[in-house]
């Protein structure tokens, strides 16, 4: 028998991940993005990640019609773009104040985030609730900075030496 939501829950906010923004911009729904911390590193002989997006998110039905994406992985200062991109508020609010750019893949790519990684959709499996969406890495943007945290239900930072 598998356990219960909330025991699942639970255990996971035991895991420290770093946050993400992942954005896309397709014909018919314009720029989208929602925040997400389900991201990782696939592979790199062909360079590819992948995120998990809830079947009900708006961004996730934008990427399957663009079939591109972008991960911007938060800086530790970054916690009200966060918030701004967690919902409650419209795709058009959550890009009114953010600075961002178009990547080659035409994904929002923001500008102060700590890393940018623009990708074309190469696989999308369905997991229970969620799309896990393997994308192939076109180009890689790094910045200098610490990244933004997220554990036990609150942001974290790293500490400094």
């Amino acid at each position: 028998m598998a356990v219960s939501v909330d025991e699942f829950k639970k255990a996971l906010q035991l895991w420290a991940s770093g946050v993400t923004v992942v954005t896309t911009c397709s014909e018919k729904f314009g720029v989208q993005g929602m925040t997400v911390t389900a991201f990782t590193s696939v592979s790199v002989d062909p360079p590819q990640i992948l995120v998990c997006i809830n079947d009900s998110a708006d961004t996730g039905v934008g990427i399957h019609e663009s079939q591109f994406f972008a991960v911007n992985v938060l800086n530790s200062d970054q916690q009200d773009l966060s918030n701004q991109f967690s919902g409650g508020s419209s795709q058009q609010q959550r890009f009114e104040n953010t600075d961002w750019k178009s990547g080659l893949t035409g994904a929002p790519i923001l500008n102060d985030s700590l890393m940018s990684l623009d990708c074309k959709v190469v696989e999308k499996v369905r997991a229970g609730t969620h799309w896990i969406i393997i994308g192939e890495v076109q180009e890689c943007i790094c910045r200098l900075g610490e990244p933004l945290l997220y554990y036990r239900g609150a942001y974290r930072q790293l500490v400094s030496d």
